[in-house]
């Protein structure tokens, strides 16, 4: 059994598709974000870096204790290879095929995705920001290309078989349309896109929920300044006392 500290991001719903696939039992231990759950010492335990998605196995592969493992990427990897499907692992060729794109995913694609999102919230109080937003723009504009052209001769990112390299990619993309993405310039993207938006556990993934769904136009403007605070600009922890 699986527990997966969740909130429904696509780093969160990347492990969700994964999971769905597989149809082996999890459980969502919400992680609310912007409640400031990541910085519970329970949680730190699990993800010492203070972001979600963090698992924890309680049956891990040969017995023993639980074992706890942060870091979306590094989740699917964990996953894939103890269950045995959508990770090869006997063709060594296959198996780096699929970890390289994982690996791209998780240092191009998710990181600058973000940094879009990011700075395309931030107040006009926090100065002139066009030129941050014009660089994550073109880098998420590039990374669609980058896909595109993988998969103009072939059906998945890895290769011929859909793999964790399809599901930790899809759940960024999901969002083209705030991302200012036309998709009819990236016809070889929009067709894989197009198949994995339809295939029931993506679709089962991506609507896994951690509780009501919050409207942030509903906090008061004191809360959205916590939250800025808590989420935005943070700084090293302390380490423990001695």
């Amino acid at each position: 059994m699986y527990d997966l500290h969740y909130w429904p991001t696509p780093n969160g719903k990347k492990v969700t598709i994964l999971l769905e696939e597989l149809g082996v039992p999890y459980t969502i231990v919400p992680a609310n974000i912007g409640r400031g759950d990541q910085f519970a010492e329970t949680f730190l335990k699990i993800s010492p870096n203070n972001r979600k998605p963090a698992l924890v196995d309680h049956a891990p592969k040969g017995g023993g204790d639980s074992i706890g493992v942060f870091e979306s990427g590094a989740i699917m990897l964990y996953v894939a290879e103890k269950e045995g499907r959508f990770w090869p692992q006997d063709d060594v060729r296959a198996k780096y095929e699929v970890t390289q794109w994982v690996m791209w995913q998780m240092a191009n694609q998710g990181p600058k995705t973000g940094e879009r999102g990011h700075f395309s919230r931030v107040p006009e109080s926090e100065g002139d920001q066009s030129y941050a937003n014009r660089r994550f723009a073109d880098e998420v504009h590039r990374m669609y290309g980058v896909l595109n052209n993988r998969l103009y001769d072939r059906p998945y990112v890895a290769g011929g078989a859909y793999t964790i390299a399809d599901m930790i990619c899809y759940p960024w993309t999901a969002s083209w349309k705030l991302q200012g993405i036309d998709l009819d310039e990236f016809k070889y993207f929009k067709r894989w896109f197009e198949e994995l938006s339809a295939r029931p556990p993506v679709v089962k993934g991506m609507a896994v929920t951690a509780g009501p769904v919050e409207d942030p136009a509903t906090l008061s403007p004191e809360e959205q300044a916590r939250r800025r605070k808590l989420l935005y600009n943070q700084r090293a922890r302390p380490a423990p006392a001695s």
